[in-house]
């Protein structure tokens, strides 16, 4: 009998490629979603071995029952999955709420390790931090500094620290051996059919809308190796308790564009920054040894980048994709 592993969000871009990697694993998948014949997880069963070894739960994260009947039996749970809400000021509580649901009902349900996927957010928000100093684990963004900080209209960005905070608080109340990866702007093959965020960010460039890149910089990660960190921290011993950068590295807008502009000259990709008086920016430092430990060697820009573009179900767009959420990246 197949071990058993939940993954919250199962549709979702990172979550999509982890089922795919549990299932060529030989695991028992048991996706969850908001609705479990959601026409939007259709890809997820054309995916290897998925006919035989994955189900498809219906479970709202705010209702523990519904996550402690899908982890029930499970050995392992993956939790990529985020409450929605139409008020961008009322998504916290639920966030903070859902994740605190995960970890009780997976130590209701005797769940041998959850990993939690949580975001870059949690540690480089901080006034006080030493700026050449990596983040690790051991980086905490500042609460309070979040919430005075507008970024973007980021409906959650202030929330991060205070649920993965209590999410650590809980697992500890209760013994739970959990670990969180964090990965940072994921980029790489779309296996889901709707377009996403960190993908646009990407595309915007190609369109000729954009004439100048912004004085900004990120770090960024292929989403297979995102993954494939998710997978590697749920089954290698000892690996629990820990907060896993998961990035390969960081780049200035002007890099970027630059190496799409060496992977795409037919496209009237950006050359010029808006900002034409202050340096570039630098973008935070960050150790992914502990990763690199467990065995994932991180795909290069170019790489994930040219998948970006050319594995996304069609031809780089012509015409300007939405603009909300991603104009800040």
């Amino acid at each position: 009998m197949a071990v058993a592993v939940c993954v919250t969000g199962a549709g979702g871009f990172i979550g999509s490629w982890i089922v795919k990697l549990l299932l060529a694993r030989g695991y028992a998948v048991r996706g969850t979603s908001r609705l479990a014949d959601d026409p939007k997880n259709a890809h997820l069963w054309a995916l290897d071995g998925a006919a035989e070894r994955l189900t498809m739960l219906q479970v709202d994260l705010l209702d523990r029952a519904s996550l402690r009947a899908a982890f029930h039996g499970c050995d392992g749970v993956i939790h990529t999955a985020s409450p929605m809400h139409d008020n961008p000021e009322e998504i916290i509580e639920p966030i903070i709420a859902g994740t605190r649901n995960v970890v009780e009902a997976a130590a209701d349900a005797g769940v041998q390790r959850l990993v939690v996927s949580s975001t870059i957010g949690t540690m480089y928000m901080n006034p006080h931090r030493d700026p050449d100093a990596p983040l690790d684990e051991s980086s905490w963004s500042d609460l309070d500094y979040c919430k005075k900080t507008e970024v973007n209209h980021d409906r959650i960005f202030h929330s991060p620290p205070k649920f993965q905070q209590s999410a650590w608080q809980a697992a500890r109340a209760r013994g739970l051996d959990l670990a969180v990866v964090i990965p940072v702007v994921v980029l790489g093959e779309l296996l889901q059919p709707s377009m996403n965020t960190s993908t646009l960010h990407i595309l915007k460039y190609l369109t000729g809308k954009v004439k100048e890149y912004v004085n900004e910089s990120h770090a960024y990660v292929h989403v297979k190796d995102a993954a494939e960190a998710h997978v590697r921290v749920l089954e290698a011993p000892g690996a629990g308790g820990r907060r896993y950068v998961c990035a390969e590295r960081t780049l200035h807008r002007g890099e970027l564009c630059r190496i799409l502009a060496g992977l795409f000259p037919e496209y009237p990709i950006p050359t010029r920054c808006k900002d034409d008086v202050n340096p570039p920016k630098k973008g935070y430092k960050f150790t992914n040894q502990p990763l690199k430990d467990l065995g994932i060697r991180f795909t290069p820009a170019h790489e994930y980048l040219y998948e970006a573009v050319t594995e996304r179900r069609g031809s780089p767009p012509q015409g300007s994709p939405p603009p909300m959420l991603i104009s800040k990246l």
